[in-house]
């Protein structure tokens, strides 16, 4: 592939979608840095459920799909809206 491919492709983007494109790009040039910076920050916390035992894991992993479906029961899915 080349960068002419990449151009050329863009250049077939609609003008209103120019903005998602260049949300992407951006994503990845920028982003991608800082995701690979915070991975260690993660890692911590790797393992920090191990003195849980399995029922009480379990209830907290249910808490938090409860708490999930809660938080976002009001929100309309991007794949639902139509430009």
């Amino acid at each position: 592939m080349e960068l002419t491919d990449v151009i050329e492709e863009i250049r077939l983007v609609p003008k209103n979608r120019l903005r998602d494109v260049y949300n992407f790009i951006h994503f990845f040039r920028l982003g991608l840095e800082k995701v690979q910076d915070e991975s260690e920050d993660i890692m911590q916390f790797a393992g920090c459920w191990q003195d849980m035992t399995d029922e009480e894991f379990e209830d907290f992993s249910q808490e938090i799909t409860d708490r999930r479906r809660q938080a976002f029961s009001g929100r309309v899915p991007h794949e639902n809206i139509i430009d």
